[in-house]
């Protein structure tokens, strides 16, 4: 346990002369705090106040000692118990500790010592219990993490990473990222691994909801506020109160409207369309965008100072093409829950295909496989889906080479990937394309497969 913080201990004995020289005992240590009991059953009542341990006589006017162990092994098996007995029985000592006593003491000269070596001794185990449990809700997060979010590679351990971070604090979060990068997928892993978990979680697009509409949306509004509302409605952030409410395309909402949302973000507080009441607000906040809010604020499409509310934690999603083999791991369970869904018996996917899709840019990320695998699997033959079967479809083929932002080694690596996709992995026929040695794209393969490694 932490020296800082008491032990806290009850200490159960019926003797008012014993109680006495138990008090006496504790006193010796001055990280004891410890409450008295007469009888089990006021013991028992009082184990909402979480003991560290509890020294228990045995024979109590009320009830046996094997009772009230058993009692307090069903409200909290990690309380540590003590027996302290008058009689030294072995064969009911073994039986106590068996059912899951810390340990036996006999009332007797060396009392004092061995009490106070066992609750020494039981303080340090409550410390090593307690360092297992956070240790194992520690890997329990990030197992739970992962089986919602696919993935090993460097790029998503970051986001992982953040999420730990960010399910300690209702602080905001603001999650960027491609178009189709998976961004509602990482806000409900939010949400369902806080401790807001078992409220609601409460969606909102704002790119597909009209301006005009988007007011009664997230506010609601009255019976007869306007033309059509014929009852009360609840919007989406008092119906997320507790919970999450994610605002995903934020930097497609109206500038007017922003104004509304920054002011219903302080105030923490919201009035229904049409009507008077003040209704208080406690949403977690989570935002979505693929645009440059930062860039959209210089441009004059976004309020600054909404932004700054929304930026909170910022957790940005990596593109597709960074996540290495992860791809592969992302298709084996498209294609799986596609063949279950479908009731087709269970497709593999070739070594060759499976370069042939970790080259690939995937300007349109998760969906875009999501579409290529399912193809894949309609159009293989034998449960096989080979490099033949792997179609590219892009409806951005003009913007498959040139990105952003990025060095001169990454636009090569961009263009060769390319080529090697659109002439399927065909190193000779790239070379005499782009009239470069061969030597140059075996060791951009080489450097590609050596990062799936890392």
């Amino acid at each position: 346990m932490d020296t800082h913080t008491p032990i806290r201990i009850f200490a159960v004995e019926d003797d008012p002369v014993y109680t006495k020289f138990l008090a006496y005992v504790f006193d010796l240590n001055p990280e004891i705090e410890v409450s008295f009991f007469a009888d089990g059953k006021s013991c028992i009542d009082a184990l909402h106040k979480l003991p560290d341990i509890i020294t228990l006589d045995y024979s109590l006017p009320d009830m046996s000692g094997d009772e009230v162990l058993k009692a307090i092994r069903q409200t909290d098996p990690n309380i540590q118990v003590i027996i302290v007995s008058g009689q030294e029985d072995i064969s009911t000592a073994v039986d106590l500790l068996k059912f899951g006593a810390y340990d036996y003491i006999s009332k007797g000269e060396e009392t004092k010592d061995r009490l106070l070596m066992s609750i020494n001794n039981a303080s340090k185990n409550i410390t090593l219990l307690n360092e297992i449990s956070a240790l194992k809700q520690e890997i329990s997060v990030k197992y739970d993490f992962s089986n919602s979010i696919l993935g090993s590679s460097k790029a998503i351990k970051q986001v992982f990473n953040l999420l730990e971070k960010a399910i300690k604090t209702n602080i905001t979060v603001s999650i960027t990222g491609e178009t189709g990068t998976g961004k509602e997928l990482v806000a409900k892993a939010l949400h369902y691994h806080s401790d807001r978990k078992k409220n609601k979680f409460v969606a909102v697009n704002i790119a597909a909801i009209p301006n005009e509409l988007l007011e009664s949306e997230l506010f609601g509004h009255e019976k007869g506020a306007f033309t059509g509302a014929i009852t009360r409605r609840i919007g989406k952030f008092e119906e997320a109160t507790d919970g999450t409410i994610f605002l995903d395309e934020i930097g497609e909402m109206d500038i007017n409207m922003q104004a509304k949302i920054l002011r219903v973000l302080q105030e923490k507080e919201i009035t229904r369309i049409g009507g008077n009441e003040v209704i208080k607000i406690n949403p977690r906040i989570v935002a979505a965008t693929h645009r440059n809010l930062a860039k959209e604020v210089e441009n004059g499409n976004f309020r600054e100072d909404l932004y700054y509310r929304l930026l909170g934690l910022p957790i940005p999603l990596p593109p597709l093409r960074d996540r290495g083999n992860d791809i592969i791991l992302i298709a084996l369970k498209m294609l799986d829950e596609f063949c279950k869904e479908n009731k087709l018996n269970p497709i593999e996917i070739s070594s060759d295909a499976k370069e042939k899709l970790i080259l690939y840019h995937y300007p349109g990320n998760v969906r875009e496989l999501k579409s290529i695998i399912e193809l894949g699997a309609v159009m293989c033959t034998d449960s096989v889906i080979t490099v033949d079967n792997i179609v590219f479809k892009s409806v951005r083929q003009e913007e498959s080479i040139t990105y952003e932002n990025l060095t001169l080694k990454e636009y090569e690596s961009r263009i060769l990937d390319h080529y090697l996709n659109t002439h399927n992995g065909n190193v000779l026929k790239v070379a005499e394309v782009l009239d470069i040695g061969k030597s140059t794209i075996y060791r951009h393969l080489k450097d590609k497969k050596d990062d799936r490694k890392a």
